[in-house]
């Protein structure tokens, strides 16, 4: 193959072709513990999540929640992953050999809001979120009083959630979807002086954390008991009043690895290992991570 502008084009549209392909067919799983929200700047405040979204009587005028006292901003980070193709292998029509490695880049590309989602779950024991408190935290203010939704524990952690919700509890936030891009002219310097092509993925994004009520998290041992009081924990929210619940149910049991055999004997098997009855059986849907330890 000739090097020039032209047949580079094509080598990078057939790149191209496989990298999208290869990106849709990856599997992904932060949407089902985050929402997508849109950035079209640096940084987004989310104060608005100090008024979690419930009706009441209208009597006299509107009740204005003051969100002055909330700031929760999320900064929109940089992310990328470049590989190098050699002159002479384009020139010798060996692009196929690169198949694998853009399919590896999309893949890699596809997973790694999985990666960021899931590692800021798994921190939500030592991180703040929107009321200044850590996310998984036994001190959240809550009118005069307090509420926790940390199970303590020092072990691998497991996650209660209720992602029934149109806010769900991690945010992923998109400045720029992930774009195929290449360094590929004849005269880049790149190629003068070591002949090499560069072609790359980027994208811009970052995690931040939404609603902590509606999300429990614990390291302590994954069992019948710890599960009770965590859904029991999770059911007894209320707004600021201390009265008012909010409604939360579990849906999900998120967890790791680790935590499989103990998911399963929970949630998944329908009797204990005696014969009985288990009353856990089914009451959220088990979700594996491979991500979480």
């Amino acid at each position: 193959m000739i090097i020039d502008q032209a047949n580079l084009s094509g080598v990078y549209k057939s790149f191209s072709t496989i990298f999208n392909q290869a990106f849709d067919q990856a599997p992904s799983m932060w949407s089902l513990v985050a929402m997508e929200a849109p950035s079209v700047g640096r940084s987004v405040d989310y104060k608005w999540l100090g008024d979690y979204p419930m009706m009441q009587e209208w009597v006299g005028d509107r009740v204005i929640k003051d969100l002055s006292a909330f700031h929760y901003e999320i900064t929109n980070k940089s992310y990328e992953s470049t590989i190098e193709v050699d002159r002479d292998d384009i020139s010798d029509d060996q692009i196929g050999v690169y198949t694998p490695v853009i399919q590896g880049l999309a893949q890699a590309a596809k997973a790694h809001p999985d990666i960021l989602v899931f590692a800021l779950l798994a921190a939500g024991f030592d991180t703040d979120c929107f009321d200044g408190q850590y996310f998984f935290d036994d001190d959240h203010p809550v009118g005069e009083g307090s509420a926790s939704n940390d199970g303590g524990g020092g072990g691998d952690p497991w996650f209660l959630l209720d992602l029934r919700k149109a806010i769900k509890p991690i945010i992923l936030q998109v400045r720029k979807r992930p774009e195929f891009v290449s360094q590929a002219k004849p005269d880049d310097e790149n190629v003068f002086l070591r002949k090499k092509f560069r072609y790359g993925v980027d994208d811009r994004k970052n995690v931040g954390y939404g609603l902590w009520q509606i999300a429990y998290g614990s390291k302590d041992t994954l069992n019948a008991t710890n599960y009770a009081a965590a859904r029991a924990a999770m059911m007894a929210y209320t707004k600021d009043d201390e009265v008012t619940k909010l409604g939360i149910v579990p849906s999900h049991l998120v967890y790791g690895p680790t935590n499989e055999s103990a998911a399963r004997t929970l949630i998944v098997n329908e009797r204990d290992d005696a014969g009985a009855s288990n009353p856990w059986y089914k009451t959220v849907e088990p979700v594996l991570v491979p991500w979480l330890a």
